[in-house]
């Protein structure tokens, strides 16, 4: 009963046969609380609704230290100048149970219900071996035993017990079960006690309530009374005097929890004095001397919304599930890998399905598995080959027999790095000076740049081991590199490289985002509220933060100092729109171009109803022209453009 039995398994159904075999020969002496009155006979028809004498309530929800400290401040606005101590106890995962002994003996077991009214399920709670059926006599609380005496608590499945029911599951070709929770909860509500005998069930009190609460004054003595009558009730709970001290246990277990028998989401943190904890009454249904406080959810559902492909820096075409929002240990995630194209045949994933979402050692989020009940009939098949022609009509993939993954054709990961690194030192984004495309090939064929990040671990000595490098001109190098430790963050954006994001819409993504974390986290209806951002170029953004190479190189970024700036945008032309046609002679398109953003203008590369000026230079072309006379666009000269910028 106190989960530390006094002999194994064996030895305790030797002794219920012989208590077996006496009753049969004197069945006058059969007493309600022998261990062969547990199983009831005839399968219940239905379960009786029973009203709580007192009602089980619920408790509220916290997530921090912040949380807490506000529950105690509104306790001290109740009672003012009260000394509190605070019970701690994990908070288990199950079903909640009451049960009820008249003088005693087991009378009535009820489910928690709507709170106020629940099931009568006690022929079926009779057949919980740890349950007694009739308290344990005890001198120090012989009051215990006469009158009534409810105990309250949790009925939950161990994990290695639910381990060992799967397994044998498994092993008849027998769907397994989801979780003990589920599990514990479906078993009591089973109206064959027969088949709630065969559930290795188990129950942990946390309440003792008496018709005088002067029999319990404390919770800490409620517990204490518990193991006294033989009710197991959790060895962890600890009462503490000030709240550094209760936040310190919830950091232990925190870390310790998975080392329990049970599931928990989280501890109970009550006043202990419950003369104080009437006087705090209740809310709704919630009383203000405790709080439920839960750790970060380690799994969620979620719908899946689309299936995007994501090139990697070696060209491997990577699906990414993106879905609902949804907080897991911790954190919001919104996209997860699916690895490559067996992967989502193996799980059978499609968009409009319910999934299961996890953190992979609590820091990279996976699709568990698909909720085939929840699946919409309109969910198709993934067809991988069909959606790499949609999202990349312009290139070609081939997937090698001995590879799950689809590539590029054609193009290898150091020739893919070399595109790359080129595009992050071009005048448009980082603007490097000396990492041209030479410098480039030379760095990524020696070795010493793997990744984007690599070329600000660079040292002059090492290159010049390279036949390309002298003294001065490594030294030009690395200085040139080291300028741009700070870039600007709209340039530091587009450098990346991400597929659809050009100068104008890494600019206007930058001025929603304002740093490249927001960006991140930023759903695809996010992205779509930013103007010129459409469904493609959304999906694109979100596969690529949810590539794990990528996740890894912004990570080695941030490692090294990398640290992108954002400066917010304004001047006398914020939302003015500029294109530029035409040689201009005082300055170039890019030039020009930067001169109009850092006043708060907007260049645009071709003429649309909304753009205010065409700048016209020499060699104007004439489409140009002719669209800005069609949409009443102001065409001036650079002159006119010098004077706007000052």
């Amino acid at each position: 009963m106190l989960d530390a039995p006094s002999v194994d398994d064996a030895v305790y159904d030797s002794l219920v046969q012989e208590i077996k075999e006496y009753e049969v020969a004197y069945p006058e002496k059969i007493d309600t609380s022998s261990p062969t009155q547990r199983v009831g006979g005839e399968p219940l028809s239905h379960f009786e609704k029973v009203e709580h004498k007192k009602p089980m309530i619920s408790l509220n929800d916290v997530f921090g230290s912040d949380d807490v400290k506000a529950w105690i401040k509104r306790m001290d606005k109740l009672l003012p100048g009260t000394t509190h101590e605070f019970f701690c106890d994990l908070k288990k995962d199950g079903l909640a149970c009451s049960l009820i002994y008249q003088d005693g003996v087991l009378a009535q077991a009820l489910t928690r219900g709507d709170s106020r009214v629940g099931e009568d399920v006690t022929e079926n709670v009779r057949t919980i071996r740890n349950i007694p059926l009739r308290l344990r006599r005890t001198k120090r609380h012989e009051a215990m035993l006469e009158g009534r005496t409810e105990v309250r608590g949790e009925i939950v499945i161990y994990k290695d017990a639910f381990d060992s029911l799967n397994t044998a599951r498994a092993k008849d070709n027998l769907p397994v079960y989801k979780n003990p929770r589920n599990l514990a909860a479906g078993t009591i509500r089973q109206l064959d006690p027969q088949l709630v005998a065969e559930r290795p069930l188990t129950f942990i009190g946390y309440d003792l309530l008496r018709d005088n609460a002067e029999d319990v004054p404390t919770n800490s003595v409620a517990y204490e009374i518990l193991a006294e009558l033989g009710v197991y009730a959790s060895p962890e709970a600890t009462v503490f005097s000030n709240i550094d001290d209760v936040m310190r246990f919830v950091s232990e277990w925190d870390k310790k929890r998975h080392e329990l028998p049970y599931l928990t989401d989280g501890l109970v943190v009550k006043v202990n004095d419950r003369e104080q904890f009437e006087k705090l009454g209740v809310v709704g249904k919630n009383p203000r001397a405790a709080v439920a406080y839960k750790y970060a959810a380690e799994q969620a559902t979620t719908v899946v919304k689309d299936i995007v492909i994501s090139i990697g820096r070696t060209g491997a075409a990577t699906p990414v599930a993106v879905f609902d929002p949804v907080d897991i240990a911790g954190t919001t995630v919104q996209h997860a890998s699916l690895h490559n194209a067996d992967e989502i045949a193996r799980k059978d994933v499609r968009v409009g399905d319910t999934v299961v979402i996890y953190k992979a050692g609590d820091i990279i989020p996976q699709v568990e598995s698909v909720v085939l009940e929840l699946r919409p009939d309109s969910a198709e098949a993934f067809d991988y080959k069909r959606e790499l022609e949609r999202q990349y009509p312009e290139l070609e993939f081939s997937r090698s027999e001995k590879e799950a993954v689809y590539r590029v054709r054609g193009a290898s990961g150091p020739l893919i790095l070399k595109r790359s690194l080129q595009h992050f030192a071009s005048k448009g984004a980082l603007d490097i000076d000396t990492l041209g495309e030479k410098n480039v090939i030379a760095l990524v064929d020696s070795g010493l740049v793997k990744d984007l990040a690599d070329i600000y671990t660079l040292r002059a000595e090492q290159l010049l081991t390279m036949d390309r490098f002298g003294e001065l001109s490594a030294n030009k190098l690395i200085n040139a590199i080291a300028t741009q430790k700070r870039p600007k963050l709209e340039r530091f954006l587009y450098g990346l490289g991400i597929r659809h994001v050009g100068v104008q819409t890494a600019i206007d993504l930058v001025e929603r985002f304002e740093n490249i974390d927001n960006l991140g986290r930023a759903t695809i209806e996010d992205l779509l509220s930013v103007e010129g951002v459409g469904k493609v170029v959304a999906e694109s953004i979100v596969a690529w933060f949810a590539d794990e190479d990528n996740q890894r190189l912004m990570t080695k970024f941030e490692t090294i100092g990398v640290v992108p700036q954002y400066e917010k945008r304004s001047g006398h032309l914020n939302g003015k729109r500029f294109v530029v046609t035409g040689t201009l002679e005082t300055m170039g398109r890019d030039e020009a171009s930067d001169k109009i953003r850092s006043l708060g203008g907007v260049f645009q590369t071709s003429v649309a109803k909304d753009t205010d000026f065409l700048v016209a230079g020499g060699k104007v072309g004439a489409s140009k022209l002719k669209k800005a006379e069609q949409y009443g666009v102001q065409v001036i000269d650079e002159k006119r453009l010098i004077g706007l910028l000052k």
